[in-house]
């Protein structure tokens, strides 16, 4: 036999392995890697979307929360992973924001992972303790400049989209206050509805339950649109400060790797996933929407994402502690 008879034949043996794998994929739970703290909009989409999931692939998907550095700590973790399909990433924006914040982010989006499929999006939103004395935007933004630092402002940590919308928002309208990070929006809502920080910027998930109780109030959405959820928010351009929007989205990302052919079945059930009835009206819930994408359009939104928010960290001046 001939060398390149021997080739051939090897990679016939191991596109056979490869068919074979994805025809019995999977045989075993397949771990989802959170890289936020419990209570965030990732965590509470990643939990809903993986019901249907694990249904329909006939195994147990495993929410694992990894929180720290903005979601660096679990993304390094999912980087390093097996490339054999059970260990995945359930990613969202500071993905993109991490390399414009930070010199080392311990991963290259690039080199380290293909997208899966987009699964959510929500935009952020500004939120207050009840016992801040303002009943407005224009009433919140005078008292800020009336006592500049001093009002605290809680976001999911240095490089998360609840932190980069914030300082964009403090740009916008003039203002500056006291930022106050956290291991994840979860966290830092918690400490808002306890009064422990007056005002946080946080997700839709984490924020809408609350201001519905009347535990927080809404100042602003950083989205086109207001939430039917609760109608009575105005987005930040409603509310008199323009150019502040800020939609975080979730999607799934696989180390760098994983065969083909099971990256398809991923893509296709994740697809249909999101795409059942029950998971909408589930994400519509906590002001999530539902949308999904094929890798190739996942990578476009990466790639663009990279870009815009490179230039926005760079006019915020935001720097990793």
């Amino acid at each position: 036999m001939t060398n390149l008879c021997k080739v051939l034949a090897a990679l016939l043996v191991l596109a056979a392995g490869a068919a074979h794998a994805a025809e019995t994929y999977p045989t075993k739970p397949i771990r989802l890697i959170v890289p936020w703290a419990p209570g965030g909009g990732s965590e509470i989409s990643a939990r809903i979307m993986s019901i249907k999931l694990g249904e329909q692939l006939g195994t147990t998907v495993v929410i694992d929360t990894r929180p720290g550095a903005a979601s660096m700590l679990g993304t390094q973790l999912a980087a390093r992973a097996i490339p054999d399909g059970y260990t995945l990433l359930y990613t969202d924006l500071p993905v993109t924001i991490n390399p414009a914040v930070n010199k080392n982010v311990g991963y290259d989006l690039a080199k380290d992972f293909v997208p899966v499929s987009m699964v959510a999006t929500s935009p952020a939103i500004l939120v207050m303790h009840p016992s801040v004395p303002v009943a407005s935007m224009a009433e919140f933004i005078a008292m800020a400049k009336a006592q500049p630092g001093k009002i605290t402002l809680g976001h999911g940590g240095v490089g998360a989209t609840t932190h980069v919308v914030g300082e964009l928002f403090q740009l916008r309208a003039g203002i500056k206050l006291n930022p106050v990070p956290y291991k994840g929006t979860g966290p830092a809502v918690a400490d808002a509805v306890a009064g422990q920080i007056q005002t946080a910027i946080s997700t839709m998930p984490a924020a809408v339950p609350n201001i519905q109780a009347g535990r927080l109030r809404g100042l602003g959405i950083a989205g086109k649109k207001r939430s039917t959820a609760i109608p009575d928010v105005p987005t930040m351009a409603e509310a008199g400060v323009k150019g502040v929007e800020g939609e975080n989205w979730n999607g799934v990302l696989a180390p760098t790797g994983v065969p083909p052919a099971i990256l398809a079945v991923l893509n296709r059930e994740i697809v249909k996933a999101v795409n059942q009835p029950q998971t909408r009206e589930r994400f519509a819930t906590f002001s999530l929407e539902a949308i999904s994408s094929t890798p190739e359009e996942f990578r476009k939104v990466i790639d663009f994402e990279l870009k815009r928010w490179a230039e926005v960290v760079k006019a915020a001046n935001i720097q990793a502690e």
